[in-house]
């Protein structure tokens, strides 16, 4: 089999996870916290014909070697923590983080996860979860009949009652950063949850200790640019039809060989 057919195969299959990464983008651009994906790419082994520095005859080296490589391969998906657009909201229980940090939150079993959507909402019993229901960590109960709530920069969330002239201090909220957090896995649901890579989660006040600070009547937009995932997904499909020509060209070759030979 020619080598090419091989080496171009591998270019239409790394072409392939651009396109899945470009898509499930594409997908979540109104999501709100949503970190784009992009493929890491990396070349093949080489098959080593001639050394290089290899003696050329009793006195001279050979002044460079010949490798032939195999093609490419995606290496990871990296994901990106760049900050997306805050957008305003109306809702006081939106809340967006600006710099660095995770909402952290409870799983139902009882571990932690780490989202950036601050979309959040009230259970039955006034505690704030998540819009799948998870609460906040730790946990933040708003007395039932409050008339507004506020939360500073620094994640004081106040309430005040009918007939108390003073707000009443409902609860801090805390937030976490990691070493690597692109290290974190991706569990669906805006829900990353920690893994080896990713370090132990750091938790500090908004605001302080490299943490962003809270802002609400806000939400975190994905971070996806549309224009550059359609700009990348007309390079991906050249260089998916660059590679395919590849693999028929070569084609053409071995049956010319087939056919004189």
């Amino acid at each position: 089999m020619h080598p090419a057919l091989l080496i171009n195969q591998t270019g239409l299959a790394v072409q392939e996870h651009h396109l899945m990464a470009a898509a499930h983008n594409l997908a979540n651009v109104s999501t709100h916290g949503f970190k784009r994906n992009r493929a890491v790419v990396v070349d093949q082994f080489y098959r080593e014909l001639r050394e290089a520095g290899a003696q050329a005859d009793a006195q001279n080296l050979l002044p460079s070697g010949m490798q032939l490589g195999t093609g490419a391969r995606v290496e990871g998906m990296q994901r990106l923590f760049t900050m997306g657009n805050v957008e305003n909201t109306s809702q006081a229980l939106d809340m967006a983080i600006i710099g660095p940090g995770f909402f952290q939150v409870q799983q139902p079993d009882g571990t932690s996860a780490y989202t950036r959507n601050g979309q959040f909402q009230l259970s039955a019993d006034g505690q704030l979860v998540t819009a799948a229901g998870i609460p906040l960590e730790p946990s933040i109960i708003i007395p039932a009949g409050s008339s507004t709530v506020t939360v500073s920069s620094d994640g004081v969330v106040s309430v005040s009652m009918p007939g108390v002239v003073q707000p009443q201090v409902a609860g801090q909220l805390s937030l976490v950063n990691f070493t690597n957090p692109m290290g974190l896995r991706a569990m669906g649901g805006n829900l990353f949850v920690e893994t080896e890579a990713s370090g132990s989660p750091i938790e500090g006040v908004a605001g302080l200790g490299g943490m962003g600070a809270l802002r609400q009547y806000a939400l975190e937009s994905s971070n996806v640019e549309v224009v550059e995932e359609l700009v990348n997904l007309i390079m991906i499909q050249r260089a998916y039809e660059m590679n395919a020509r590849a693999i028929d060209t070569s084609d053409k070759m071995l049956e010319f060989l087939v056919r004189h030979v």
